[in-house]
């Protein structure tokens, strides 16, 4: 994971506490490593006010693929806050995006950094209680992080009175039941309340009335991560870790997957392109491929072409290319890939994962599958492409409850878009016509 054997607390404030040998860095050792200063500092030199102020002007991004601004959320949390003063921060570690895997990182080498983050957060919105939403295929995190919260309990840095002051904060691990829709903020509030994991309808938003019908934050695992490094060094220091030409600010965890030389994941400026990602540090394709597309933010991203490699790595520059940064952790798909077979399988999980609860995601992802099974055994119909095309309308943004089919359906797009020879390919011209089947669909 580590490029550098030394790294620089204040270049790389995500990851410099890293051990070599990669063992996770627990309390005594992360003390030693300025751990919990920011807290300390937050507690005791700043309002709960001056917090948020600083988190608005660092322009903090989340960093779980939505990228919406966090000083703007922590804003409204305030604005709504209970009058019983009862208020819930949920850290969403619900990491099931295909080729994601930074927040496991952070939370199997560095738990206390993720507990800081959450602590901070607690004492500026005023809440009690905080919760870990964690995926449950990640068992040795939860370990991780169950010891790392007892460290803090026995060290009086966790319950009641927090360094001799009046904040009490408390921690809980809660393992979800293995579903990607409980990525989605209000279908994890709901599985932490026992109920069924489908998205709530918004407004109202979490921020007014979430968990438990009370003011609820939810942030994303490396989000939180970027909070103590922004009130113990600042924010101009913030702005400046990021490349000079990119509009966003701070470091991000980044990567690529797939078929390269060295697959993982590093601490890297905003605006580093993609090109660089690739041959620097995932060194390459492996010999004798070449890159065919990537996904620049896991697979519920639009493919991208070699073409497109020397696009910043940020939310505004890969927007602009028409697909979207999402968690930063790139695919990079080889030329021996089968783009049908790509999407099939990449259908099939979204069609599998949907929580069924609007009729375009229950019934139309299922149908691109099995379009895709067709094309994939060269069994197409003449008419199949254009209905694949038309399902993408009727499945994106504003047409569905929330955004799960928006996002199975933008590799589809953009894979019918770049590689549209390849579907071609997969129809069997001696089919019957299909006028009946397109006549059909156009009338729903």
């Amino acid at each position: 994971m580590l490029k550098n054997k030394y790294l620089d607390p204040e270049s790389n404030p995500l990851t410099w506490r890293m051990r070599l040998d990669k063992r996770p860095v627990w309390l005594h050792e992360y003390q030693s490593k300025n751990g919990y200063f920011a807290l300390r500092k937050a507690i005791t030199c700043l309002s709960k006010l001056d917090i948020v102020e600083l988190i608005n002007k660092s322009r903090l991004r989340g960093r779980g693929g939505g990228g919406f601004l966090t000083g703007l959320k922590w804003s409204m949390m305030i604005k709504h806050q209970s009058i019983l003063k009862v208020n819930y921060l949920i850290c969403n570690a619900d990491e099931m995006e295909p080729g994601t895997y930074k927040d496991r990182l952070l939370m199997e080498r560095l738990p206390h950094l993720l507990l800081e983050g959450i602590l901070i957060a607690g004492y500026a919105l005023s809440v009690s209680v905080a919760y870990i939403f964690l995926r449950y295929e990640y068992m040795i995190a939860a370990k991780y992080l169950n010891f790392a919260i007892s460290e803090l309990r026995s060290a009086g840095l966790l319950g009641k009175n927090i360094l001799n002051t009046e904040f009490s904060l408390d921690i809980f691990l809660h393992t979800g039941a293995g579903r990607y829709i409980c990525g989605e903020e209000t279908a994890l509030i709901n599985a932490l309340e026992g109920k069924r994991a489908v998205p709530r309808s918004k407004p109202p938003f979490p921020a007014q009335s979430g968990l438990w019908g009370k003011p609820t934050c939810i942030n994303n695992v490396e989000t939180l991560c970027n909070i103590p490094g922004i009130i113990e060094y600042g924010v101009s220091w913030y702005k400046n870790l990021s490349n000079k030409y990119s509009n966003d600010s701070g470091t991000k965890l980044m990567g690529f997957s797939g078929r390269v030389k060295n697959p993982g994941v590093w601490e890297l400026p905003f605006g580093i392109t993609a090109r660089e990602i690739l041959e620097d540090y995932a060194r390459g394709m492996c010999d004798g491929l070449y890159l065919k597309a990537w996904q620049p933010g896991g697979a519920s991203t639009d493919f991208l072409i070699p073409n497109h490699l020397d696009t910043p790595m940020d939310f505004h520059s890969i927007s602009i290319i028409g697909s979207r940064f999402g968690t930063g952790m790139a695919i990079a798909i080889d030329n021996t890939v089968n783009m049908i077979s790509l999407m099939r399988n990449l259908e099939e999980f979204f069609a599998r994962e949907s929580c069924g609860w609007c009729t375009p995601c229950r019934e139309g992802l299922p149908w691109i599958v099995k379009l895709l099974i067709s094309l994939e055994k060269n069994n197409g119909d003449p008419g199949d492409i254009e209905i694949l095309e038309h399902l993408c309308n009727l499945l994106g943004p504003g047409k569905t409850f929330c955004a799960h089919a928006p996002g199975a359906i933008e590799p589809l797009q953009s894979a019918l878009k770049y590689f549209r020879s390849e579907f071609e390919a997969g129809i069997h011209l001696n089919n019957l016509n299909v006028s009946n089947k397109i006549s059909t669909i156009q009338i729903i």
